[in-house]
């Protein structure tokens, strides 16, 4: 009986691994595995990796990377692990643990140590893993407990387990040591992230970008910027060239200078950028723009959002906020303008929207406002965030339509939060509704009972209209609630530092000389 299949031809895996190298199309890589199953190797697993790694990182095709697998009928730990792998990249987290948990009902393959990170980026089941990973002997694996260390981190409620694996680690990298310091930074614990990074025997530039990233999400913008200039100070070191600053480190900086409106430091960083050549780099340039807008330098946020070349959505995003930011409206929305005839995959979304209607609530562009939120909704089916609310209602409060914001209010998708009810307040405070700000500060205190400084808002309400009793009767409920009113802040660079003052402040050593100089503005004025 003659065979069904052909004979092999020579080198065989060398034709296929260069076909598979030029192969762009779906159909292409069909007809390849025709061809393989014609020469009877439809089930063997080398070429059925390969073809699903074509399919994977060439196709983007992940379905029918699925489907080959489906197909074979006894796939090895390669052939899971690609897979795995696969839905894990596109964070489907899910199909992973899925595919992971049939493999083990399956009993075979048995697990290897490079399929564990991959099942673990998911958070949800790491005690699940966890349990298996010790049951198959791969506790004391060094990459497995650094993916432990990690997926526990990312957990505010597992950080003390993902502490003490690594304290247990009989031997730690430098992966381990950051996967540790991006857990403390991500549930707020900055101080222990410096600590761990103080200790660290060894650093790279992941290490580094953990901690200034830490510092500059965490509120603490000085600091990350200190460390990113020591960073920079060790590059410049012959021995040290391993830590130079790359692109997300350069943003991270650049971030921490906006907050904190270091200008100086901010110019200095972008000289920087064009020496090391990253300039050419959308997301360093879209930085850029961020810390020019936040600094109040709008001429250079312009020069460099028209410098860029292939603008992303995230270069249209950040220039149209930084005008808005500014009070440039009609620039803010002339580019938004320009954003939608410039085409590519600068689609708007939510974030192009919260810039626009904060573009219309700065000039008091009420139907403009209402406008883009319809158009947001209807033209790009895109659901309303909080953000998105609180600003339709603030450029309603302001125009002193407070009937329409509170319709927009009870109207909401989604459970109104302090921004929305401190939006209606500061209309009713504009344009004196005792009535509506008593309702939006009760609202308030059910969110906060210690947010004084909205009860404080009510009471200037009352003042204004010579409603003394309720004056007191505001400011009596606010004594027996406890609550006090968040002090105002501000910065300010001198000789390249930035110096922090709040309201009432006298922490500052010249703190005498500062207000006998206010005093004395005061008196000429």
């Amino acid at each position: 009986m003659r065979s069904l299949y052909v004979s092999n031809p020579p080198n065989l895996n060398q034709r296929v691994l260069s076909i598979l190298s030029k192969c762009n199309h779906l159909n292409h890589l069909k007809q390849l595995q025709s061809f393989l199953t014609i020469l009877g190797h439809s089930q063997t697993n080398f070429y059925t990796f390969k073809l699903i790694r074509c399919c994977i990182l060439q196709l983007n095709n992940l379905s029918y990377a699925r489907f080959i697998f489906n197909n074979f009928e006894f796939p090895n730990i390669y052939l899971y692990t690609a897979m795995v792998t696969a839905y894990a990249s596109i964070q489907d987290h899910q199909s992973s643990f899925h595919l992971f948990r049939d493999m083990l009902r399956k009993g075979h393959p048995k697990p290897n140590h490079f399929v564990f990170p991959h099942v673990l980026k998911s958070c949800k089941v790491t005690k699940a893993v966890h349990t298996q990973i010790e049951k198959l002997g791969f506790g004391q694996n060094l990459v497995v407990q650094t993916a432990l260390v990690d997926s526990y981190s990312r957990s505010c409620y597992d950080i003390g387990i993902a502490r003490r694996l690594f304290d247990e680690m009989s031997e730690r990298n430098v992966i381990s040591w950051t996967a540790m310091i991006s857990g403390c930074t991500r549930i707020g614990e900055i101080e222990n992230a410096i600590s761990l990074f103080d200790e660290m025997p060894e650093r790279d530039v992941p290490s580094w970008n953990a901690v200034i990233s830490g510092c500059a999400q965490n509120g603490l913008f000085t600091r990350a910027i200190t460390i990113f200039k020591k960073m920079l100070g060790l590059s410049q070191e012959v021995q040290q060239l391993y830590i130079r600053p790359n692109q997300t480190t350069v943003v991270c900086a650049l971030s921490a200078c906006g907050h904190t409106g270091m200008l100086h430091v901010g110019k200095w960083i972008h000289g920087y950028v064009y020496r090391n050549r990253l300039s050419s780099d959308s997301f360093v340039l879209n930085g850029l723009v961020d810390m020019y807008g936040k600094c109040g330098s709008l001429k250079e946020a312009e020069k460099v959002f028209v410098s860029t070349l292939k603008k992303n959505l995230t270069s249209w995003n950040s220039m149209i906020n930084c005008l808005a930011l500014n009070g440039q409206s009609e620039k803010a929305i002339r580019v938004f303008e320009e954003m939608l005839q410039y085409g590519g995959d600068a689609r708007p979304d939510g974030i192009t929207f919260v810039g626009l209607l904060n573009a219309c609530t700065h000039r008091g562009l009420v139907e403009k406002g209402r406008f883009y939120f319809q158009m947001m909704t209807l033209n790009y089916g895109i659901e309303p965030e909080i953000e998105h609310y609180g600003c339709l209602i603030d450029i309603l409060g302001r125009a002193g339509r407070l009937e329409e914001a509170l319709e927009v209010v009870s109207g909401m998708k989604i459970e109104p939060d302090e921004v929305v009810w401190g939006a209606l307040l500061n209309g009713c405070n504009i344009h004196g509704r005792a009535d509506l700000a008593e309702f939006a500060v009760k609202k308030l205190l059910e969110i906060d009972l210690n947010t004084g400084g909205y009860g404080i808002m009510l009471a200037n309400v009352y003042g204004k209209l010579g409603k003394w009793d309720d004056v007191r009767r505001v400011r009596k409920m606010l004594k027996e609630l406890n609550a006090h009113k968040t002090p105002g802040c501000s910065w300010i660079e001198v000789d390249n530092k930035v110096y922090q003052f709040h309201s009432l402040d006298k922490s500052h050593p010249k703190a005498e000389e500062i207000y006998q100089v206010l005093e004395n503005l005061v008196y000429f004025n």
